[in-house]
């Protein structure tokens, strides 16, 4: 695959929507069931498995299963994961820009194209991944799984359903930005 984003000020001009300060407590509880065993999770999954975050992908793939997409930035809690986690999950098949608290187009299209393919993906984000759960889980099919980490918690299993999609449609309304570039964008993936 080739890289969606360059950075710079194009990056600037791919965010389609940026996370309101009033809508940040709305992340603060987990969007599904935590747990921290690997294999007791996975054991709930499915259909095709989407993980945001290195220490997330890390951990499914200790207990020998490949995300057919992993979306990791190299840090964990604003920190720089350990050479470990960077050497086990971060070999990208795709980067893109997407800068903190927002979501850019580049990182919706990656997404889309990554959940269109057969072959497991691993997409690269310069700047932040935390809110890529959101595009995931309106890009990927029913049936599918969304795993994320909870900081200081465990992972985070979002099942795909017509239910969750019209939840994060709602959360994804009430950002700031073009919604309907955003939605154009989604529908294209």
């Amino acid at each position: 695959m080739s890289a969606a984003g360059d950075g710079g000020s194009e990056a600037v001009e791919d965010v389609l929507l940026t996370l309101p300060e009033s809508l940040r407590s709305a992340f603060k509880e987990p969007f599904g069931p935590v747990e921290t065993d690997a294999d007791a999770l996975l054991a709930d999954v499915d259909g095709p498995l989407v993980a945001v975050g290195d220490i997330v992908t890390y951990h499914l793939l200790q207990a020998d299963r490949q995300p057919d997409v992993a979306v990791v930035d190299e840090h964990t809690k604003r920190e720089v994961v350990d050479d470990a986690v960077r050497d086990a999950v971060v070999d990208p098949d795709v980067t893109v820009s997407n800068p903190a608290g927002a979501l850019s187009a580049a990182l919706v299209r990656a997404l889309g194209d990554a959940l269109a393919t057969d072959d497991a993906t691993t997409v690269f984000v310069d700047g932040e991944e935390d809110l890529a759960v959101l595009p995931a889980v309106m890009v990927a099919p029913v049936g599918a799984s969304v795993v994320y980490g909870q900081p200081d918690a465990g992972m985070v299993h979002v099942p795909v359903t017509e239910e969750t999609k019209a939840e994060f449609r709602a959360l994804i309304e009430r950002m700031d930005g073009d919604l309907d570039a955003f939605w154009a964008v989604v529908a294209d993936a």
